[in-house]
């Protein structure tokens, strides 16, 4: 049900989860290219409802039904452990992940949601209804973020089920008991936080590190840093996960 793209390589696989209308297939391809990453087997994994994954009505798209798919689809790979990457939404899912599969080794989250409240697109997706948004929001965001400039953000939202968007934005606006920050603190693998340069200061970035978790820079780079500096973020995963190993 979930489509990815494959990349071949050694070593334990790593694995992308993107962020709220995003897709990774498309949005993390520039990153795994890159040097800093050549030889690492990867999986640039597409949440249900986004890119070409399957998009099942019934599906509740919050950010733990996406965990319980994401643990369940590694599951299903057959391998012996995989290094997780996620952003944003997919930090918050990653968590959760990792928790529910013991086959995660190394957590790498960038600018995760952790507490409830959501950000800006989520709580500007979540003011809708779910048919308002699926009748009308949906276009509306994407022909508002293309005449904003974020063109890529429109270009992998387009591909995404309406609904599925804005079951997930909720999920974000509502947050979790225990939270998503206190999930990721009780995690007993090797964690590290990753922020952009531009988004600093970042007082969830620095309060986790003040908990004692690693806190990585991505250079001219904020929240879309797979966009702003696709190099920078694939050095920084490397680093991560190499100090981590």
């Amino acid at each position: 049900m979930l489509a990815y793209r494959e990349i071949p390589g050694g070593g334990a696989p790593l694995v992308f989860i993107h962020g709220l209308g995003c897709v990774s297939t498309m949005e993390y391809a520039g990153v795994a290219e890159r040097p800093a990453l050549a030889g690492r087997r990867m999986f640039l994994a597409d949440l249900l409802g986004a890119g070409a994954s399957a998009a099942p009505a019934g599906f509740a798209y919050t950010v733990e039904a996406h965990a319980e798919c994401v643990a369940a689809w590694i599951g299903s790979l057959g391998l012996e452990d995989v290094d997780l990457f996620g952003h944003s939404a997919g930090g918050a899912v990653s968590i959760v992940a990792a928790r529910l599969c013991p086959r995660v080794r190394r957590l790498v989250v960038a600018e995760p949601n952790l507490d409830p409240g959501g950000g800006v697109f989520s709580l500007r997706i979540a003011q809708y209804t779910e048919d308002e948004f699926a009748d009308r929001g949906h276009k509306c965001l994407v022909r508002a973020s293309r005449i904003e400039g974020n063109l890529r953000w429109a270009e992998t939202l387009e591909t995404c089920w309406p609904r599925a968007v804005h079951r997930l934005a909720v999920s974000l606006v509502r947050g979790s008991e225990p939270s998503w920050r206190a999930q990721l603190l009780s995690l007993r693998i090797p964690r590290t936080v990753v922020a952009g340069e531009r988004s600093l200061p970042d007082p969830a970035a620095e309060s986790l590190a003040a908990a004692g978790l690693p806190l990585r820079i991505v250079p001219a780079a904020g929240h879309s840093m797979a966009w702003e500096n696709p190099r920078g973020l694939a050095e920084t995963i490397r680093d991560a996960l190499d100090g981590a190993a």
